[in-house]
């Protein structure tokens, strides 16, 4: 197929969730408002839960009907990075001081619970590489283990969200009106997602790069789209607590969900041994950028240096430029 088509199809998927993703931002604030949860725990688990779903929805399509699980752990993983340039881009058009200094301390456990998860699957890939461990099984126990990580997490996020619980304006739509919309955009999202699966992996063969590359940039930047269209809303909303536990929770479920759903419908055995060690790297590039955050969020008494940058958003972004090229040369 033409790659100059499978461009368009590319930019068709991801301009379908990019619409869909601001439907979501803007219903997932609503719901905030209408039920009294906070924004950071709606932001984590409605609002990044369905920003995720094109990595879920890749994830399983990449397996099941185009039998490239590395495809799949490279979107995940990969979706990370990109995620985490989200706040250093979002940073960037903040004016009212850091960006990071105007979210709840909740945000740090978010991170570092992130941080955890991430590293739970550069160990999976590790030991599966490195040791015969658990290859008779069809689901690997370090799948079992960040599945659990993930629930506990869910529940210490519930228990310590102390964020406010929206704006003071009443919203326009009714509770059920916003979970309407949320649910009809989600939809549209995993459909979209599931395009873009079999666009991605025509690409890489059209172009003979390797899967992990393309799973690890194009398609992971392609399926991050939604956080970053949501994240852009949340914050003309005026509720950047939104947006960055959208951001934030998004990684958590990638790591934490959709890499045990990944080695679920795998059946040839553990995802792990199938997984590219390439990926290790960019786990590892992850847990740097989400320190820098960390970092951030635990000095509350920063200013800005400049109007136009603080020194987190000059950091991720260089991390993110190298930690790319470095991926790209170990594919």
């Amino acid at each position: 197929m033409d790659a100059t088509f499978l461009w368009f199809q590319l930019a068709c998927s991801a301009g379908v969730i990019l619409f869909a993703a601001t439907y979501m931002a803007d219903s997932a604030e609503t719901i905030s408002i209408r039920t009294g949860l906070g924004r950071t725990f709606i932001g984590v688990v409605m609002l990044a839960t369905a920003t995720s779903l094109p990595e879920l929805g890749t994830g399983v399509s990449s397996i099941v009907w185009l039998d490239e699980p590395d495809l799949a752990a490279g979107a995940a993983i990969g979706s990370n990075l990109f995620n985490l340039l989200i706040i250093g881009v979002l940073d960037f058009f903040w004016r009212d001081g850091p960006l990071l200094n105007r979210v709840s301390m909740t945000a740090v456990l978010i991170a570092a619970l992130g941080i955890l998860t991430i590293g739970i699957a550069a160990s999976g890939i590790f030991i599966h590489h490195e040791i015969e461990f658990a290859s008779d099984s069809i689901i690997s126990p370090v799948s079992i283990l960040i599945l659990g990580t993930f629930v506990f997490a869910m529940w210490m996020l519930y228990r310590s969200d102390e964020s406010s619980t929206g704006s003071n304006s009443k919203p326009a739509s009714s509770l059920r009106k916003a979970l309407l919309v949320y649910g009809v955009a989600a939809s549209t999202v995993v459909v979209a997602a599931i395009w873009l699966a079999y666009t991605g992996d025509s690409l890489a063969e059209e172009l003979g790069l390797e899967r992990s590359f393309i799973g690890t940039q194009f398609l992971a930047l392609s399926t991050s789209l939604p956080e970053l269209a949501a994240s852009i809303a949340a914050i003309r909303l005026g509720a950047p607590e939104l947006a960055i536990g959208n951001v934030l929770g998004s990684n958590l479920f990638n790591m934490g969900f959709v890499l045990f759903l990944d080695d679920v419908v795998y059946t040839d055995g553990p995802l792990w041994e199938i997984v590219a060690p390439v990926h290790m790297f960019t786990a590892l590039t992850a847990i740097l950028m989400t320190s820098v955050v960390v970092i951030a969020l635990a000095s509350r008494e920063r200013r800005r240096p400049s109007r136009l940058f603080t020194f987190e958003a000059l950091a991720l972004v260089a991390i993110y430029l190298g930690g790319s090229v470095l991926i790209y040369q170990l594919a």
